[in-house]
Formats: C-alpha cells, structure tokens, sequence
C-alpha cells in the first residue's frame, strides 16, 4: 500500500517539484501556501481547464484580478485592477490595467495568448458611455509598463472573449449582456444586451474572433439551437436561450458549449454541444458530461457519468475510459482541469465552508486528497467561491482561491502543490 500523509503549510516557503513515479512505502504530501494578502482581495476567477493559465510562459508572472470589495457583484462603474504577480520577488503584486467588465466566478476571462505567452494576455472590458463589452489584447513588452495593443469592438453585436483556442489564433466569444440578464452569476451586470426581448436572434450565439485581424463571424445562432433542440424539447419556444463554457479543444478544431434555458428553473433545459470551429459539424451531446468538463486528447472529453469520472468520446458519443477506483472523486461534476502535459487531473470539491482537491495520476492511477481551504460564508449564490483549480505550465501546481485567515477575511489566492520526500524530488531547473 502506498502511505499517504496530507500537510497544510501556510507559513513554509513553497518547493515546487517535478512530479515522479511513486515509490511504493514512501510518504508523500500536498503543500498549501496563501501567496496574497489583503486588504484588497485577490483572484483569478475562472477555472484552469482548456488552457487557462494564469501563469505566462516562463512562470515568472501570474496574472489575477485585485479589488476593493467582495460582498457585492460589480456595478457598472466598479473597476476591477489587473495585477500581475511576480513569482521571483515573493509574489509582489503590480497593477498595469483596469477592466469594467468581471464578475466573481469567472473574473474577466484572463488567457495569456498562445501565439506570445510570455507578454500577451487577453481580458474582457466594457465602454463606460454605452456598456458595450469588448475584448482586449494587453502586452506587458508595449512600452516600459505595458498597453492594450488591441480592442476587439463591434457596436452592432458586442461581445466579449469566452475561451480561447489552446493552439492559438481565435477565441470563442458570446453576448455577456445576455448572460447579466439569464445566468448573472457569470454575466457583467448592466452590460448591453443587444438582443434583449428576443428569445432565439439570429444575430447572436457564439461567435468566432481571429486575434491577428479581427475577423468576427458567427457560427451558431440561437435560432439554429433552438431548432436543433425543439423536437427534444419542445418547450424550447417559450424559453430566452443562452450559452454558458464555450471549451476549445487541444487541438483547435473543436468548440465544447452548453445551451440553457430557465436555468434556475424545476424544468431547466442544458444541452452540451460541440461544433467546428468554421461553423460545421453542431451536434448535440447524447450524454450531459456534468457542469465543468475538460478536453482530453483529440476530441475527448473529461465528465461525470453518475458517480464516475469518465472519458467521452464526442465522435462515437459513448464514455471510453472510466478515471478511478470508485470513491476517489467525491463528485465527478466538481471543477476538473487536466495539466497540460496531461498526466495529472485535480477536481475541485466543496466541502461545507471549505474546498479541497483530488490530485488523479493518469498513468498509475494513485492520487491524493488535499487539505481544505476555507471559503467561509461564500459558499452559494452569485458571489460564491468555487474551487476552480488552475494548473501551472508544468504541471507541478494549481492555483485556487479561498479566503485568508485574517481579521477581514479577504479573499485571496493559494498554491496547492503535491510534494515528494525529499530525496525523490527532481528540482526545477
């Protein structure tokens, strides 16, 4: 039996190591480290599937969100600043931009950009005159303290980043003034919705953006899902249709979504798609692979299936793998991100007012539980903290969110990091 001990270090600096075969008899552990700290809170927002980093491409900085307050959703005026973290200076927080356009559960969509990493990142943002949303490209290397180098705007159909392809070239985006009004918890309150009234438009759904040019073309409408959807659910007429988790595959040809209706409902209607990225190949998923998947290789997903962790494959639409002996994730649907070597998957779990993490070693199957962070109050609702795990570029650690253990339980972030015995560790170089 390999023998596994849980640690919670808070006031120890942290070792990030490469991960190694076990070995069987010896001890291991999972390291927590709080890495900001009030009074203003800090968070990323979103979870670390699909390729959403926080961390540019050499780790030295990590991108976050910094705010005055938590105890409310974001009007309007209320900025947000986009901070960067400096990792060799003991996480030092610099501020070089502001957004208007966040939320809690999913901050303002920061990804770095795959095509350049290293300064590139990109973040939604809304015009404070009309509250049209848009989406930017920020470079830190554009002058001596970095500046938005692009603005992705259209004041006919205003939309903001959604998830952006892992290879590069385009992201997916969709009307988050839709999303204030139908699903707030991750819309941008007071945004303009430009297709308000209208329950299925067919100038609105998911939208592709190429970064280079700017190319904006739409590949799904609402009305096409809702005649997609009708003969299964026929009560699709009556309802406003929206689009929640537009996933971009490993491979840039696939786009994962899902399409809802009376969410909050006894008769909720959430359907996952897939489609092309050209607009081609929409078809509906026959099996609901729980509310936060990851794409595994190729056109594979990572879900639930009943108490399971499972593979599907959207091709054949049938579970080809099942992740796990029975009992080793909690909850299947919880927050999953698979690393991006692809060898490990964390699933973020809620536990009462705290959250842990299941750490799930592909190749042998062995895993760890961590120690639990406290969320505090914030455990439902709009404002809540979800454990939305968010994997570093080598697979070594997850960023999480949780609430500090000071006097204004602010809201801060930590690193979670699974550890060997010393003698077995391969330090980074």
């Amino acid at each position: 039996m390999r023998k596994r001990v849980l640690t919670f270090l808070t006031a120890m600096p942290l070792l990030l190591v490469c991960l190694v075969p076990l070995v069987p008899g010896e001890e291991w552990r999972v390291a927590v480290r709080q890495v900001t700290f009030g009074p203003k809170h800090h968070f990323f927002g979103y979870i670390g599937h699909v390729g959403t980093v926080p961390w540019n491409q050499s780790g030295r900085y990590i991108v976050a969100l910094q705010t005055a307050f938590q105890d409310h959703m974001p009007a309007p005026e209320d900025t947000a600043d986009i901070v960067l973290l400096d990792t060799q200076h003991d996480y030092a927080v610099r501020k070089v931009a502001e957004t208007r356009a966040w939320n809690f559960q999913q901050g303002t969509m920061l990804y770095w950009n795959p095509a350049a990493p290293e300064t590139q990142f990109l973040f939604n943002d809304r015009d404070p005159a009309t509250n049209q949303v848009f989406c930017v490209l920020f470079d830190m290397a554009a002058g001596p303290e970095g500046r938005r180098v692009r603005e992705y705007r259209d004041g006919d159909t205003p939309v903001g980043n959604s998830g952006v392809a892992q290879r590069g070239g385009y992201f997916a985006a969709i009307n988050y003034g839709r999303l204030a009004r139908l699903r707030p918890v991750t819309g941008y309150p007071g945004a303009l919705d430009f297709t308000a009234g209208v329950a299925h438009p067919e100038n609105d759904g998911v939208f592709r953006i190429d970064v280079s040019s700017g190319e904006k073309r739409l590949l799904v409408s609402f009305r096409q899902l809702r005649d997609l959807v009708r003969p299964l659910r026929p009560d699709v007429d009556s309802m406003e249709l929206f689009i929640n988790h537009t996933l971009c595959n490993r491979q840039n040809d696939r786009i994962f979504f899902f399409v809802r209706g009376d969410f909050d409902t006894g008769h909720r209607l959430d359907i996952p798609l897939v489609v092309c990225p050209d607009g081609n190949g929409l078809t509906m998923l026959a099996n609901h692979p729980g509310g936060h998947p990851d794409w595994d290789a190729g056109h594979r997903l990572i879900g639930q299936r009943g108490k399971e962790q499972v593979v599907y494959d959207t091709d054949r639409q049938a579970v080809v793998e099942v992740l796990g002996a029975a009992g080793v994730f909690p909850n299947p649907s919880g927050d999953t991100a698979l690393s991006l070597d692809g060898r490990w998957l964390v699933n973020g779990q809620s536990q009462k007012n705290s959250n842990f993490y299941v750490f799930f070693c592909r190749s042998d199957g062995s895993h760890l539980r961590s120690p639990t962070i406290d969320k505090d109050h914030w455990k439902s609702g709009e404002l809540r903290i979800d454990p939305a795990p968010c994997w570093n570029r080598d697979g070594t650690a997850v960023l999480a969110p949780g609430i500090a253990p000071d006097a204004a339980k602010t809201r801060q972030l930590f690193l979670v990091t699974p550890e060997y015995p010393t003698k077995h560790l391969e330090r980074k170089s």
